[in-house]
């Protein structure tokens, strides 16, 4: 099966809002063999959408489409499906008696015109009942090829996608398998990982694809195997992970796109009832914001502090002014200021600090663009590392991060009895 994800609205076109919608969906759609044709933006212009239509008909056999669901004029989708499939408008009294309901009985307002014609569908269509919002989905096909029109707003659009549209797909249309297994690496760069796994990669059965995904500071390896036969394809995969893991085992943080190095880390905290804070300058707290976002991070994660000023590291974190004097604000000695001082004021087993001049300008420090300097505290002493990531600004922040729990993980595997 092949799929096409069309976002229609021009304030995706003019970057107003960020598309996250096909993402969700492409996803939803792999996990159950629907191969991703592509994903096309379109403006909310019904001449647009119907040529976009016709181009895709029966080239592929899903075509979703989010957008243009709203009660305003500009939202013209429910009217451009009726055009293509040659249909009319019609008052759907389920959908009707919802809106009733969420408008006068949740909102507690009256109903208006605009609402109730939320509940007008084509015809022809089978239509998608939206529990969280007031926009159905629609469900209409034409030859070969299905069209599905589901709501912009993205928890609406998740609700009709896992409860209605994943399990109507899998019941109506056979499909393949299509298997995936991420590998997580951190500490080396993409051709040095490919280097190493060179032979392991030649040597992957046909059906297997390998896919290099690199970020700043690590690289994820996606394996991927496609058939009829689920369990082969399973035990194909486990196999030849268990043989790439013997090959780059010193690399290898976890596993699958869940199993970030922020969650690798938090297992290990939980699993030995320590606790973890942060001090962040040039990392602005972005390592605060990956550890809190794990669920459950409550039980391990006490808090952070983001001494962005020289004045706020003296008065809030206590570093000694003339230590900083001494050795600049951006050194070893007030990196390990900073974390054995956010160590002692929250109270924690472990602590990150960073300090660096992340750019373009040099700041308080006359370190160099780039340089940053990371302090883990743990239980027993306090392990400072320089680096300079170079450039853009943003490449440096993020290396930062990820190098901080990296090195945050090794100390805490090293007290781990």
């Amino acid at each position: 099966m092949k799929a096409t994800i069309i976002t229609i609205g021009d304030e995706i076109l003019i970057g107003q809002i960020v598309d996250t919608n096909s993402g969700f969906i492409a996803k939803s759609l792999d996990k159950i063999g629907v191969e991703i044709h592509e994903m096309i933006s379109i403006s909310d212009d019904k001449e647009h959408i119907l040529s976009t239509f016709s181009q895709l008909q029966n080239k592929v056999d899903l075509v979703i489409v989010t957008g243009g669901l709203g009660p305003t004029k500009d939202d013209v989708t429910k009217k451009t499906f009726c055009d293509y499939f040659e249909d009319e408008l019609v008052v759907n009294p389920e959908v009707l008696a919802h809106v009733t309901e969420l408008i006068e009985g949740f909102y507690k307002r009256p109903i208006t015109q605009m609402n109730k014609d939320q509940a007008l569908v084509p015809s022809k269509c089978t239509v998608l009942h939206n529990q969280m919002g007031t926009a159905p989905g629609m469900w209409m096909k034409k030859e070969n090829t299905v069209f599905i029109s589901l709501p912009g707003v993205p928890y609406e659009m998740k609700y009709l996608v896992e409860s209605v549209i994943i399990p109507k797909v899998v019941k109506e249309y056979e499909r393949p398998y299509i298997i995936h297994k991420t590998i997580l690496t951190y500490g080396q760069g993409e051709s040095l990982v490919a280097e190493r796994i060179e032979d392991w990669e030649n040597n992957l059965p046909d059906f297997i694809k390998l896919a290099y995904l690199p970020n700043p500071g690590r690289v994820r390896l996606r394996l991927s195997a496609r058939g009829t036969d689920k369990e082969m394809l399973e035990a194909a995969i486990e196999a030849n992970v268990q043989s790439l893991d013997a090959i780059i085992h010193d690399i290898i943080v976890g596993f699958d796109d869940n199993e970030t190095l922020e969650v690798v880390v938090g297992q290990l905290l939980t699993k030995k009832g320590k606790t973890i804070a942060t001090a962040e300058s040039c990392t602005g707290g972005k390592i605060a914001s990956l550890l809190s976002a794990v669920s459950g991070a409550s039980s391990y994660f006490r808090g952070s502090v983001v001494p962005y000023s020289t004045e706020i590291k003296t008065t809030v974190l206590g570093v000694p002014a003339d230590l900083i004097e001494e050795n600049s604000v951006v050194s070893a000695a007030v990196a390990s200021s900073m974390a054995s001082n956010v160590k002692r004021i929250m109270k924690t087993d472990y602590a990150i600090a960073t300090t660096g001049n992340a750019g373009p300008a040099k700041g308080d420090s006359n370190a160099e663009i780039g340089t940053v300097f990371i302090a883990i505290a743990t239980p027993n002493d306090v392990i400072v590392e320089e680096f300079n990531f170079g450039q853009p600004r943003e490449k440096v922040i993020d290396r930062a991060v990820i190098k901080s729990l990296e090195m945050l993980q090794k100390e805490i595997l090293k007290n781990v009895h």
